[in-house]
C-alpha cells in the first residue's frame, strides 16, 4: 500500500518538480551564508557593543570583551514587568523576566554582532552590533550587496 503510494508520486513527478525543489533548499541556505559573510567582515579593532533598548529608547549600553566583569541588574518596563540582564565578558542575555512565553529567557545567551533577544510584552530588546574603535557605529548592512 505505501510502496504504491511512492510509485504514484514518482511517476508524477517532472524534472522541473525536482529542478525547483533543489533550488528552493540551496536558496534557504542564503540567509546563514550572508550572515556568515558579515561576521566575517568585522574589523579586528571593531568594538562589540551591546545595547539593551525599552520601547524604542536605549537604557543600558556595554563593551563586550573579556575584561568586561560579570553584571547582573534589573529593569522595570512598567510597574508590574521585570527583566533580570546578565552580562559575562563577551555575552548578554535576559536571564529572566515576567512575560508569559518566555521567548526572551529561552533566547539564551548572544555576543555575535547581529544578533538580538527581544521580550515583545515588555518591549525590550538587547542588540549587538560593532562599533569603530572611535565609537561611531559600523552599519554592517551597507557592506554586503547581494544582486537579485
Amino acid at each position: 500500500m505505501m510502496f504504491d503510494k511512492l510509485k504514484y508520486h514518482l511517476k508524477s513527478t517532472k524534472p522541473l518538480d525536482i529542478i525547483i525543489i533543489a533550488v528552493l533548499l540551496l536558496g534557504s541556505f542564503l540567509p546563514h551564508v550572508v550572515y556568515g559573510m558579515q561576521l566575517s567582515q568585522v574589523d579586528e579593532n571593531a568594538r562589540i557593543i551591546a545595547t539593551v533598548s525599552i520601547s524604542g529608547e536605549e537604557v543600558y549600553s556595554v563593551e563586550l570583551s573579556e575584561e568586561t566583569p560579570h553584571e547582573e541588574f534589573t529593569l522595570n518596563p512598567s510597574e508590574n514587568q521585570y527583566n533580570i540582564i546578565e552580562v559575562d565578558g563577551t555575552r548578554i542575555r535576559n536571564k529572566e523576566d515576567n512575560s508569559p512565553d518566555q521567548l526572551g529567557v529561552r533566547r539564551g545567551w548572544i555576543s555575535q554582532p547581529g544578533e538580538t533577544a527581544v521580550v515583545l510584552p515588555h518591549e525590550l530588546i538587547i542588540e549587538i552590533e560593532t562599533r569603530s574603535p572611535d565609537g561611531e557605529k559600523i552599519d554592517q548592512e551597507d557592506d554586503i550587496i547581494i544582486p537579485m
